[in-house]
């Protein structure tokens, strides 16, 4: 359990932290009664007391099957789990002395990367001597950005961060394809 959850107090639990709940068992409106009056009547339904809103005054608990509630609350995180979007970031790197063809190729990768949705990193790795003089690194990627500026936009300018030079690129929102 993680400490983001709240344990659910249920049965004895209820009674042992309280006197008085405003019990909710599906029959009419809620009603305030002993909390062991309120475990008794779960158990004469072969249900599980519940408490569903501790902080209120007094406490809410519901009469209900707990191995249930909990199934659904489990089913109920997958489902939201499965609606989330995953972002993957490709990274593609580069030497500020790359050639001609090497970075047509590696643009071409990069082309269908940003089509499928993903969001790419281009790196230029700066090596020795190439540190002191990183403006032909920067030439690299402006030149590759301007070779992906029709299907990509930049999350950044690029930026020297150590040894590399680094651009993020996103897909163009109304390009993308699954």
């Amino acid at each position: 359990m993680s400490k983001k959850e709240e344990k659910v107090l249920i049965n004895e639990e209820i009674v042992d932290l309280t006197d008085r709940v405003r019990l909710v068992d599906g029959e009419g409106e809620p009603k305030i009664v002993d909390s062991s009056k309120a475990l008794e009547i779960a158990y004469n339904k072969g249900l599980d007391l519940v408490l569903v809103a501790p902080n209120a005054n007094p406490p809410v608990a519901k009469v209900m099957d707990y191995g249930k509630y909990k199934y659904e609350q489990e089913k109920k995180k997958k489902e939201a789990k499965k609606k989330q979007v995953k972002i993957e970031v490709k990274e593609i790197k580069f030497t500020s002395k790359i050639q001609e063809n090497d970075i047509n190729y590696k643009v071409k990768h990069i082309k269908e990367f940003l089509e499928k949705g993903k969001h790419v990193k281009l790196r230029v790795f700066l090596r020795g001597r190439e540190l002191a003089t990183p403006e032909k690194g920067f030439e690299v990627i402006n030149k590759v950005w301007d070779m992906i500026s029709d299907v990509a936009e930049k999350q950044n300018e690029p930026k020297l961060e150590g040894n590399y030079i680094n651009l993020l690129v996103t897909p163009i929102k109304k390009k993308i394809k699954k």
